[in-house]
């Protein structure tokens, strides 16, 4: 049950279900225009967690009008292998969107294979150059989902725009804390990315005005951690005796916010849509420059 709270629920399913309505029109309108928007979901190996994440873009891609295939090689495929795949997704003009599923297998070296996913169908944005636009603020071909998603939710907060405002990023990683930095700048809030290696993490948080948390650590950020008003986005998720947790303490936390994320229905029912957005994307430009 949670507590009373004047905090803005920021509600992440409810705005997916926005999107994925939005999405559905634009996939429709490209199909009803001869092209069908395809996405393909490149796997290594046969990882049961990575298998479920595919099925569920699989049951989401049918929802918009998204063909989505699930592509797997062999647990011990080579990186030359992983890459010929690519190189022969780049060339199908028929594929749109090319997700190449992470964590690899560790004999594997995403550093060298990420540049060979190909640029303009890096749904995903893990190709050193899209991910190079992202950190100059050059008009990134793709914004990767789970920084979109803390994005859009950010977008229909009441600390939009960020322009001027104090936000503090907790956690670092280059899927999440890195871009979310990146995109706060861009849009002008004057940011603090801190980390493992940081000293005193409350001096830093209760500074903040916006607080996004993506540090995979249960229960971190808590009540003596924040200023009252702040606008604090929960991207943990870790699954605690059976029950999905975030890396805020909710209850604690949700009283002094003026807005807050739910673990779960915040970041997490966005993730996928905002993936699916840009294959909708992809698919628009590759339909644009036919």
């Amino acid at each position: 049950m949670l507590l009373e709270t004047t905090a803005t629920i920021l509600d992440g399913r409810a705005l997916a279900r926005e999107l994925t309505a939005d999405l559905t029109r634009r996939a429709q309108n490209l199909r009803d225009g001869g092209t069908v928007p395809r996405l393909v979901v490149e796997m290594v190996g046969e990882d049961e967690s990575s298998l479920a994440y595919a099925r569920s873009l699989l049951k989401l891609g049918a929802k918009i009008g998204i063909e989505v295939d699930l592509e797997q090689l062999s647990a011990d495929s080579t990186d030359e292998q992983v890459i010929r795949r690519l190189q022969r997704l780049d060339a199908d003009a028929g594929v749109h969107g090319v997700l190449l599923h992470q964590p690899l297998p560790r004999h594997l070296h995403i550093e060298r294979i990420a540049a060979f996913i190909p640029e303009s169908k890096d749904v995903d944005a893990s190709n050193p150059s899209n991910q190079g636009r992202l950190a100059y603020g050059n008009h990134p071909l793709f914004v990767p989902a789970t920084p979109q998603a803390v994005l859009l939710l950010l977008k229909a907060s009441p600390a939009w725009p960020v322009a001027g405002k104090r936000a503090v990023v907790v956690g670092r990683s280059v899927v999440v804390g890195l871009p979310v930095s990146l995109l706060l700048l861009a849009a002008d809030a004057t940011v603090t990315t801190t980390h493992v290696a940081t000293v005193d993490l409350a001096r830093h948080t209760r500074d903040a005005e916006v607080l996004v948390v993506a540090a995979g650590v249960p229960g971190l950020i808590t009540a003596p951690l924040v200023s009252p008003g702040v606008t604090v986005v929960d991207v943990g998720t870790t699954v605690v005796d059976g029950v999905l947790k975030g890396d805020v303490a909710f209850d604690e936390v949700a009283p002094l916010a003026a807005a807050i994320t739910p673990v779960p229905g915040g970041v997490g029912p966005l993730t996928n849509v905002a993936l699916m957005r840009n294959v909708i994307v992809a698919t628009e430009r590759a339909a644009a420059s036919a």
